[in-house]
C-alpha cells in the first residue's frame, strides 16, 4: 500500500516506459506464486525502485547503485529497501580495449570465468556485496552503472558478470537477464558478445530481454573460449 500512496502522491515516474516494464513484470509474476518469490538482483537504484520491489513481495530484490549519497537519500524514504553502495573499476571510454584483449585472459573465457575474486579478468565485478555472489539470481536487471560519458563506469561489468553468473548458476531454470539502454554502443556490442543473439528473446524499446541457461544444464553454453 505504502508504493501504491507512493506513486500516487509523486509526479516522478520511472526510468523504463511501461511497455518495458511489463516485460520484467511478466517474468516476475511467474514466480509470485511460489513460496520463495524471485531472487532479484538489480543494477541501479532508482525511482523505480520501490515499483520493482513491490513486484516480488516474497522473494529477495537487491540493489546496487553507484552513487553513496543517493542510496542515503532513496533509503531515507524507503528504509526497507535493499540497496548496497558499489565502487566500479572501469571507465567508459575502455570499453573498446576490454573488448579487444579480454580473451587473452584465460580467466575471462568460459572455461575459467568466475566474478567473486577474480582480479586476473578486468571485466568481473569483485567488489560487489557478498550477498551478492552468495546467491543465485533468478532475475537480473541492468539499468546501471552510468554510462553515457566517457568517465563514467559503463556497463561493460556488469553484462559480464551477470554472463558469467547466469552460466554458474546451479538451480533449475534459467537466469532472466534485462538490459536497458542498448541503443547505446557499449551496451549493445557487450551483450551481443557475452548475452548471445541467440538467447535475446523480447526486444522493446530500449531494452533486451535474455534467457540464459546454465553451463551444468544444457551442452549449450559449454564453449571453453566463446560465450556465444
Amino acid at each position: 500500500m505504502k508504493t501504491i500512496l507512493h506513486y500516487a502522491t509523486s509526479t516522478v515516474v520511472p526510468q523504463q516506459s511501461r511497455a518495458e516494464i511489463s516485460v520484467s513484470f511478466d517474468v516476475l509474476q511467474s514466480c509470485s506464486g511460489t513460496l520463495s518469490g524471485c531472487n532479484f538482483l538489480v543494477f541501479g537504484l532508482g525511482h523505480d525502485s520501490l515499483m520493482w520491489s513491490s513486484f516480488n513481495p516474497l522473494g529477495t530484490t537487491v540493489f546496487l547503485e553507484e552513487d553513496p549519497k543517493w542510496v542515503q537519500t532513496v533509503l531515507k524514504d524507503a528504509p526497507n529497501l535493499k540497496a548496497h553502495y558499489v565502487r566500479y573499476q572501469t571507465q567508459l571510454i575502455q570499453a573498446d580495449e576490454l573488448m579487444r584483449t579480454y580473451r587473452s585472459e584465460p580467466y575471462c573465457l568460459p572455461a575459467k570465468a568466475y566474478v567473486k575474486g577474480n582480479t586476473k579478468c578486468k571485466l568481473a565485478l569483485t567488489t560487489l556485496p557478498e550477498e551478492v555472489y552468495e546467491r543465485q539470481w533468478d532475475l537480473i536487471m541492468i539499468d546501471a552503472p552510468r554510462g553515457y560519458f566517457n568517465e563514467a563506469p559503463g556497463r561493460m561489468g556488469a553484462i559480464f558478470s551477470a554472463a558469467v553468473m547466469a552460466r554458474a548458476r546451479t538451480r533449475p531454470g534459467v537466469t532472466h537477464i534485462f538490459l536497458h539502454d542498448v541503443n547505446r554502443k557499449v551496451e549493445k556490442m557487450f551483450a551481443m558478445e557475452f548475452l548471445c543473439r541467440k538467447y535475446l528473446v523480447k526486444a522493446v524499446g530500449r531494452l533486451w530481454y535474455f534467457k540464459i541457461p546454465s553451463a551444468a544444464n544444457t551442452t549449450d553454453v559449454n564453449s571453453d573460449d566463446r560465450f556465444c
